[in-house]
């Protein structure tokens, strides 16, 4: 039957090893034993392969013909040797992942040496039989070595790989927690940063509506919107001698006897695209509107200039009224007064304060959103960093309490994730 225990982590190492001292220890002692055995021959086999290059090179010193060719083979065989043998180490505590790797070294290297032995030390007989001999002895005897470790480790010690497994995963565990804890403290760190540069943003955004709601700009807005008024109703009242000034203007630039002057053709093309500055430059009593106006009326009585006839009526009753009634009397001063109001605002200094200052806390806007993009990104790298980190403890923990229930029959709960 399992046990439920619920363990904190940091008690869980201390506790599994009494739980499997009495399994785990026995297997450690035989390994160590085993990897003693193996790093003595593999000590032995490098002794031999140093002894062959030796031996061969003293050889070559010599300048012995019968034995000089032979010697040199077996002298860059030796190097081979050593080049090949030297980098394999054994291992010097007991792991499962450990040895496992290292036979699989071993056997690459002995398995390719065999090769070599098999194709290269009969082109050396008869010479440097004793040498070739003791290094036979030595290579059979490493391979030996590490075919018992080989069967040890998949008969023996395989059975505490879970157990071995579950060790490394506890400390694993316990630096995954390390780095969350840094993770998270990083993450508080930019959310506390991005809410200082929003604070910041939102600041600046009330400072440049202060500056835009006060002062010469607000005035510049209030004027603006006025004038947008004052030109729709300029539009309107010229609205039944807009088509009339159309054909008037065209028979101006087609030169078919409009009798306007260049004055008022350059007048006439200002009404018909912007009539509030039109009327805003215009003299008292508009003088140059009301020629125009003449001439229209003067043109249509003659037939120069058709129009259907109710457009035609509406024309003459409009005309008639400015000119007889003087009727954008009051639309024209207004006119005057918010055009030379415009010019003196944007004249004045205290707009090109405002302005300059506006630009330039709107471009402290910019580098402030640029920040806080660069910022979000951040969050949301570290957000996934911890979702990961977070994953991997899980994973970790699942597996730490499965081998433990495998190993020990107990049913472990680790506490303190």
């Amino acid at each position: 039957m399992s046990t439920n225990l619920k363990i904190a982590l940091t008690e869980l190492k201390g506790w599994l090893e009494n739980e499997t001292n009495t399994v785990l220890t026995p297997v450690h002692t035989k390994a160590e034993r085993f990897l003693g055995e193996t790093r003595e021959a593999h000590k032995e086999l490098i002794e031999s392969c140093k002894m062959l290059l030796e031996n061969s090179r003293k050889e070559i010193d010599k300048r012995n013909m019968r034995t000089f060719g032979r010697a040199r083979a077996l002298n860059k065989l030796a190097k081979l040797f050593l080049d090949r043998l030297q980098p394999v180490k054994v291992p010097e505590k007991p792991s499962y992942d450990g040895i496992k790797a290292f036979i699989e070294e071993a056997q690459k290297a002995f398995t390719v040496t065999d090769i070599d032995v098999r194709n290269w030390f009969p082109r050396i007989s008869p010479f440097f039989i004793m040498d070739r001999g003791k290094f036979i002895k030595a290579f059979e005897n490493a391979k030996s070595t590490l075919k018992e470790l080989n069967e040890f480790l998949t008969k023996e010690y395989v059975k505490t790989k879970a157990l071995e497994e579950t060790f490394q995963l506890i400390e694993e565990v316990k630096k995954l927690k390390e780095h969350l804890a840094t993770l998270t403290e990083e993450q508080k760190k930019t959310e506390n940063e991005k809410a200082k540069i929003e604070e910041e943003t939102a600041e600046t955004r009330r400072k440049i509506d202060a500056l835009k709601d006060g002062g010469a700009l607000n005035q510049l807005t209030e004027i603006t919107s006025e004038t947008e008024n004052l030109r729709k109703e300029l539009e309107h009242a010229l609205r039944h001698v807009q088509k009339p000034f159309i054909k008037l203007q065209s028979l101006a630039t087609h030169g078919e006897g409009s009798g306007l002057t260049p004055e008022e053709l350059k007048m006439l093309n200002k009404y018909l695209t912007d009539p509030f500055e039109a009327m805003a430059t215009e003299s008292s009593g508009y003088p140059v509107l009301k020629q125009i106006l003449q001439k229209t009326a003067r043109l249509i009585s003659e037939g120069k200039l058709k129009l259907k006839q109710e457009k035609e009526r509406k024309a003459k009753q409009a005309i008639e009224e400015i000119l007889a009634k003087d009727s954008l009397s009051s639309l024209h001063q207004k006119c005057v007064a918010a055009k030379l109001r415009i010019n003196q605002l944007v004249a004045s200094a205290d707009l090109a304060e405002t302005k300059a200052e506006i630009t330039k806390l709107q471009e402290h806007v910019e580098r402030l959103e640029k920040k806080l993009e660069s910022l979000k990104a951040e969050l949301d790298k570290e957000e996934k960093a911890r979702a990961e980190t977070i994953e991997k403890i899980r994973s970790c923990k699942n597996r730490i309490e499965k081998n433990i229930l495998n190993f020990t029959d107990k049913k472990v709960e680790i506490t303190d994730f």
